[in-house]
C-alpha cells in the first residue's frame, strides 16, 4: 500500500484531501501536527521525509491570510512560504520520493491578465502588490518543481486553485473571505431579526468558487494521472494546472444566494461607496478539462453543506 504525506492536514484544503484519499483507501495517510513536525525547520523536515520515504507528498502547508494580514506581515510570508516549500520539496527529493503536488493559488497570475486566466499568463505582467510576496512564493513553489523534474527526473506537479470554500473554513469575523464572511454575516443577521444586510460595493463584480471537496477531488486525480498523460497536456516549464469550475457569478447573485441558503428574509442592501475590487476573475480551466476532470458540487450545494457544518461547529467560532 501506498504511504502517503499531507503537509498541512488541518488545513481547509489539506484536510479535504486526506478525506479525499481516505475515502479512495488505496494508501495509508500520513500526516503530521506543528507541534509533531515544524515545517520551517529544515533538519526535522528533512530527517521526517527520509525516516519514511513517501510514495506521495501533498504540499498543502503555508501560510495564508487575507488582505490585511498580507499587507501587514508580507516579510512572514514569503519568508514562510519559501521556507516550508524549500523545506519539503527538496526534502522529499534527497528521501528518493518521486511524486509530489504543490497546491497554489490563482494570485500568481498578473493583476490585470486576460479573462478567465490561462496557464500561459503566469509572469507576463506585474502581481497584485497586497499579496505580491505570497504570490511570489507561490510561483517560486511552481518553478521549484519543475526544476527538479528537469534535473533529477521527478514527477513533481503543480495545481492553482480558484476560490475555494467549505469545510473547514476560516469564519473569523475580521479575517475571512468573502464566503464564510457572508454566510456568518447573514446568520447572525437572521438570529438578531435585522431588517436589512449591507454588502459592499455594487455587486457587480464577476467571481468564480470552489468547494474543497472538488479541489481536493481534483489535486488527488492530476496526482494519478500517468506521467505521459500529464507531460503531454502541459510543458516542462509551464506545467501548473488551473483547477476551478470555469464558471463565475456576480457578487450579487452570491450574496442572495447566501441569503437564501442561510433563511434571512430581510432586505439586502449594497454600499456603492464601498471598493469593487477588479471586476473579474475567472480560471481558464481547459487544461483540467481536457484531461477528464470537471466540478462535481454547485455553489448552492456547496453552500448548504458549508452552512451546516458551519452551524455544527459554530461554538469554535465565538469571538
Amino acid at each position: 500500500m501506498k504511504k502517503v504525506f499531507v503537509a498541512g492536514h488541518h488545513g481547509m484544503v489539506g484536510s479535504a484531501i486526506v478525506r479525499q484519499l481516505q475515502k479512495q483507501g488505496y494508501c495509508q495517510v500520513i500526516t503530521r501536527s506543528r507541534q509533531e513536525l515544524n515545517l520551517l525547520d529544515q533538519t526535522d523536515v528533512f530527517d521526517f521525509l527520509s525516516e519514511h520515504s513517501f510514495d506521495e507528498v501533498y504540499l498543502a502547508a503555508a501560510k495564508v491570510g487575507g488582505i490585511v494580514a498580507n499587507n501587514t506581515y508580507p516579510a512572514e510570508f514569503i519568508f514562510e512560504n519559501l521556507s516550508i516549500q524549500n523545506n519539503i520539496i527538496h526534502g522529499a527529493h534527497l528521501a528518493g520520493t518521486q511524486n509530489l503536488l504543490f497546491l497554489g493559488s490563482s494570485c500568481i497570475y498578473p493583476k490585470l491578465a486576460d479573462q478567465p486566466m490561462a496557464e500561459q499568463a503566469l509572469l507576463t505582467g506585474t502581481l497584485e502588490p497586497t499579496n505580491e510576496p505570497y504570490a511570489i512564493a507561490k510561483i517560486a513553489g511552481i518553478k521549484m518543481c519543475e526544476s527538479y523534474n528537469r534535473q533529477y527526473g521527478r514527477n513533481y506537479r503543480a495545481v492553482m486553485p480558484t476560490n475555494l470554500y467549505g469545510q473547514n473554513d476560516n469564519f473569523h469575523p475580521e479575517n475571512s473571505h468573502v464566503i464564510p464572511a457572508l454566510l456568518r454575516r447573514f446568520h447572525e443577521a437572521k438570529l438578531n431579526g435585522d431588517a436589512e444586510v449591507v454588502a459592499w460595493g455594487s455587486g457587480k463584480p464577476m467571481r468564480e468558487f470552489l468547494h474543497v471537496d472538488d479541489m481536493a477531488a481534483a489535486s488527488v486525480y492530476v496526482m494519478q494521472l500517468e506521467q505521459g498523460t500529464y507531460e503531454a497536456s502541459t510543458e516542462k516549464m509551464l506545467s501548473h494546472i488551473n483547477v476551478g469550475t470555469g464558471v463565475d457569478c456576480t457578487i450579487r447573485e452570491l450574496v442572495e444566494t447566501v441569503a437564501k441558503v442561510v433563511g434571512f428574509e430581510g432586505e439586502i442592501r449594497f454600499d456603492t461607496s464601498k471598493p469593487d475590487g477588479a471586476p473579474r476573475k475567472l480560471m481558464n480551466v481547459d487544461r483540467l478539462k481536457n484531461l477528464g476532470w470537471r466540478y462535481s458540487i454547485s455553489l448552492e450545494q456547496g453552500l448548504n453543506s458549508t452552512y451546516r457544518w458551519f452551524l455544527e461547529n459554530q461554538d469554535s467560532f465565538r469571538s
